[in-house]
């Protein structure tokens, strides 16, 4: 594949990834796809195979970005604690973002999706899943260094953390202000900043 073919490629699989994260994979005709990737549905089939394939890939491009994003986040801090309540304070600049949406976009497919996706709902499902551990890993590491008190469970913290990134993107997708979802980002990140070893009594 050339590279001029390759870039193509990849401008469409972004502008993919936009428009299902903005509407979804049901919501999105294949119409849609044509008119967004400027592409005729024999060209769409012959580069990215079914819409469901085109979907799939789609969600891993989201999630390897995702996950691009929060490395960058993480290693810019001191500590790994540090990196993640930085990623915490991240997320809350979502309202002041322009993006097709501010939910997660592997959680709007969990939820969407149904027995007839299930190729793409266990994509979602597995992607989520690296994310979870990529938390995990990170509690596990302060709590080598000496940062995390060693009777804390990483695993419990890491699911807790997903939990919470997944709450305060849903919260974003309401009708408030960017004060309000900074506010409760820096509440979350205040949380995990206070598991530091030299604050448990």
């Amino acid at each position: 594949m050339s590279r001029a073919t390759l870039h193509n490629r990849q401008d469409s699989l972004e502008r993919a990834l936009q428009l299902f994260w903005h509407k979804g994979f049901h919501a999105t005709s294949l119409k849609d796809l044509e008119r967004t990737l400027d592409m005729r549905p024999g060209s769409i089939y012959a580069t990215f195979g079914s819409k469901g394939q085109l979907f799939e890939e789609a969600l891993e491009r989201y999630a390897r970005l995702a996950l691009i994003e929060l490395e960058r986040i993480l290693s810019a801090q001191a500590s790994p604690l540090a990196g993640l309540a930085a990623y915490l304070r991240r997320l809350g600049g979502l309202r002041d973002q322009e993006l097709p949406s501010r939910a997660c976009m592997l959680v709007k497919s969990l939820l969407e999706l149904g027995e007839r996706e299930q190729a793409a709902r266990d994509k979602a499902e597995a992607l989520l899943a690296g994310m979870e551990t990529r938390f995990i890993d990170r509690f596990a590491t302060a709590q080598r260094a000496g940062e995390l008190d060693s009777q804390l469970d990483p695993t419990r913290l890491g699911r807790r953390l997903q939990a919470e990134v997944m709450g305060l993107r849903s919260f974003a997708q309401r009708d408030v202000d960017s004060a309000a979802v900074h506010a409760l980002a820096e509440d979350m990140a205040l949380s995990l900043e206070a598991l530091r070893k030299d604050t448990v009594a």
